[in-house]
């Protein structure tokens, strides 16, 4: 995914303070080509960050004390439970990356390429309902081509456009 300047500016400004841990993990698959990568982020016992884990004790309690999800229930065995949804998991902020990217005119092969989907069909899929409508773009598009035509013509010394 590409990262926005300030992002990076932030990250930069990361690594110089705390630096990263190496660690020693599978390659996109569980039994993967084993590689060596520098984690930005760590747990303070210096274990990697598990995205699942992250969820529960990070991202939900945040998301409850925000108000957007109810305080935890607790199960049978005293276990801490969110009731959390698609639209409020910490998926969500992959959906809001999608949206926003497609808003501001990503195309579906890129997203398809950042979001990591072997196939830019699949991400159409999933994705379509976010892509903004094109009518305006298309009247814009057609106006600007128009006007183009309508300067060069007037350019050429006639104000009446030829059919």
């Amino acid at each position: 995914m590409p990262m926005p300047s300030s992002y990076a500016t932030i990250a930069k400004e990361h690594m110089e303070r705390f630096g990263t841990t190496t660690f020693a993990l599978p390659w996109e698959r569980l039994d993967g080509e084993i590689r060596e990568v520098d984690l930005l982020f760590i747990w303070r016992d210096g274990r990697p960050l598990r995205g699942r884990l992250f969820d529960e004790i990070v991202w939900k309690p945040a998301v409850s004390a925000s108000g957007v999800i109810p305080p935890p229930t607790t199960d049978g065995r005293g276990r801490r439970y969110y009731k959390t949804n698609r639209k409020t998991g910490l998926h969500a902020l992959r959906h809001y990356y999608a949206s926003i990217t497609l808003a501001d005119g990503v195309n579906i092969k890129e997203l398809s390429e950042y979001l990591g989907h072997h196939d830019p069909g699949f991400t159409l899929e999933q994705y379509t309902h976010l892509l903004p409508s094109s009518h305006e773009r298309a009247r814009q598009a057609v106006d600007r081509r128009l006007e183009r035509l309508a300067v060069r013509l007037t350019e050429q010394g006639s104000s009446e456009p030829r059919s």
